[in-house]
């Protein structure tokens, strides 16, 4: 066998498998992917390390297909902090978890500023159905032996700052390509507990334009 006949195997970086997992966000976004399907090929990206392991992923969907537009600029990144006065400094809700749990998931709407507290109890905070009518959302999560567990949609963008002590505080930042997407800035202290936020796998928003300009005025 004559190994330089052999075409390379290429290894996939993280921006390659970003990139294809951002086709299947726009496939299940456009109706082209159900989520099954979309559920099945992104856990088949994160598993990938090569490009031919991710070139059948996303074969037969159009995006894959198309050279990118020679003016496209690198969208900004989301801002670390909110804006000066936009949110303020008093919670609109409240969740407290004391030897309990609290749970806020499905259809809701996102308040501004939500603190939560769990003191040797568990705080739950599901985004990925809810209803965002600000851009800029913060939640203030207090953990004493206990937790506070955050998941938003994929297609909004995710900071945070926090601190563990004798405890474990861990934000996965996530950047929406879309520069209108709400930011949710997660901001907390654990001690002798946990703070997480993260994406939630295969999780939009479909109709987030509409909720933003319906409440902005747009």
């Amino acid at each position: 066998m004559d190994l330089e006949k052999q075409p390379p195997v290429l290894r996939a970086s993280d921006a390659d498998r970003d990139r294809t997992a951002d086709i299947l966000r726009e496939a299940l976004a456009e109706g082209r992917l159900t989520a099954e399907e979309h559920s099945e090929r992104i856990d088949g990206v994160y598993r990938a390390k090569t490009m031919a392991e991710l070139e059948p992923l996303v074969r037969d969907l159009p995006a894959a297909h198309e050279p990118p537009p020679a003016d496209r600029r690198t969208p900004e990144p989301a801002p670390s902090r909110p804006s000066p006065g936009v949110v303020p400094p008093v919670a609109d809700e409240n969740l407290v978890a004391v030897l309990s749990a609290s749970v806020r998931r499905g259809r809701w709407r996102v308040a501004r500023r939500t603190h939560a507290y769990a003191v040797f109890g568990s705080v739950e905070i599901d985004l990925s159905e809810a209803i965002f009518e600000q851009r800029q959302v913060v939640i203030k999560a207090v953990a004493i032996f206990g937790s506070v567990d955050v998941r938003v949609p994929e297609n909004v963008s995710l900071r945070g700052s926090g601190t563990g002590i004798l405890g474990s505080y861990e934000v996965d930042t996530l950047d929406s390509p879309d520069h209108d997407a709400p930011v949710v800035f997660v901001d907390g202290t654990a001690i002798l507990g946990s703070i997480e936020a993260r994406p939630k796998r295969g999780k939009i928003v479909r109709d987030l334009h509409q909720q933003l300009r319906k409440h902005l005025g747009r």
